[in-house]
């Protein structure tokens, strides 16, 4: 990853959304339920770093490292490349760290790029609790303090958008912006309309105790493929996601994320503060989150942050990075570089 030679468009990879993702309408949160509720199943955790394939060094460069380090009582699996100034990737639901496998090329000639994943996801540790996205904030804080890592660029999607949210209240004498791709926050702004929608089922759903680990538990790659689109995620993409989501105890922490929601709304709620750290709010122009963002850019400037923009990513919807990897790299590069 960390040779400007590394070439993604070589490497067969994730082309859109969820199967019906470009078809917003009238429907247009259809989509949103088929992404959340593939969501519940496909993040997982390990207790050892999931192995890098032939087709991910080659997308990334052989002297990328993937490792793993102890901190905030867990053990976090990253992938880094590249060298410069620091980046934070962090994934959102039903991705691990590589969600970002073809925008880390580019941002690898200038930048040092690490790829997170999250606690209880792809190859982190999953652990009792500690999965509101302050704690896990707390984790990423510590990890870049492991990696010697300083004035990081943070960026996430999805639900690593409310952790690097988190992170920008709690440590913003330690990074220089914030960049959140397609994301709600809870708490904040229209969040309680969404969660009011009767369509948002699946935030109940996934925040019931024990029902969703025994209905789901040993169905995982079958549920995948009734939701992945065959012409945006490849059998290679579903193949290599099913390897990690097959370890039913691995399946809690997908739902133990949504079950620290409230967590996060008190969190957000309570954060008034000034913050002057640069904030941008990046949805997909045909995400059912794109038309929310002006209000959750309000809320925020009405609890103190003082630099808040959107920029809208066009032809893509939930999952820019793997949308449109080409525009998302150079959104980033151009912000992580002011």
């Amino acid at each position: 990853m960390t040779s400007g030679a590394a070439q993604c468009s070589r490497v067969p990879g994730r082309k859109s959304g969820f199967r019906f993702a470009k078809n917003y309408g009238p429907g247009t949160w259809n989509a949103l339920v088929i992404f959340v509720a593939a969501a519940c199943v496909a993040i997982h955790g390990q207790s050892a770093p999931l192995q890098m394939t032939d087709l991910e060094v080659a997308a990334l460069g052989s002297d990328s490292v993937s490792d793993t380090a102890q901190v905030n009582g867990t053990t976090l699996h990253y992938v880094r490349g590249g060298t410069g100034p620091a980046i934070l990737l962090l994934q959102g639901f039903p991705e691990d760290w590589y969600a970002y496998h073809r925008v880390m090329p580019p941002l690898a000639k200038r930048f040092t790029v690490v790829a997170v994943d999250l606690r209880g996801i792809g190859g982190s540790a999953a652990t009792v609790g500690g999965y509101d996205a302050a704690n896990m904030a707390e984790d990423v804080h510590q990890l870049a303090e492991r990696l010697h890592l300083e004035h990081v660029y943070i960026v996430g999607h999805d639900i690593g958008g409310m952790v690097a949210y988190a992170f920008a209240r709690r440590y913003s004498e330690t990074i220089r912006g914030a960049m959140m791709l397609d994301t709600p926050l809870p708490g904040l702004g229209p969040w309680d309309a969404i969660k009011a929608n009767p369509i948002t089922w699946h935030i109940s759903f996934q925040q019931t105790p024990g029902l969703p680990e025994q209905l789901l538990a040993g169905r995982e790659a079958i549920y995948l493929r009734h939701f992945l689109d065959p012409e945006t995620f490849s059998d290679e993409d579903v193949a290599r996601d099913a390897r990690a989501y097959a370890a039913p105890e691995h399946l809690r922490p997908a739902l133990e994320i949504y079950r620290a929601f409230p967590a996060d709304e008190k969190f957000n709620a309570t954060q008034r503060g000034a913050l002057s750290v640069p904030l941008l709010l990046a949805p997909g122009k045909n995400s059912p989150f794109e038309t929310l963002m002006p209000s959750f850019a309000n809320a925020l400037r009405a609890h103190g942050c003082a630099s808040v923009e959107i920029e809208v990513i066009e032809n893509s919807a939930h999952f820019v990075a793997d949308e449109q990897p080409d525009a998302v790299a150079q959104l980033i590069q151009r912000h992580a570089s002011e």
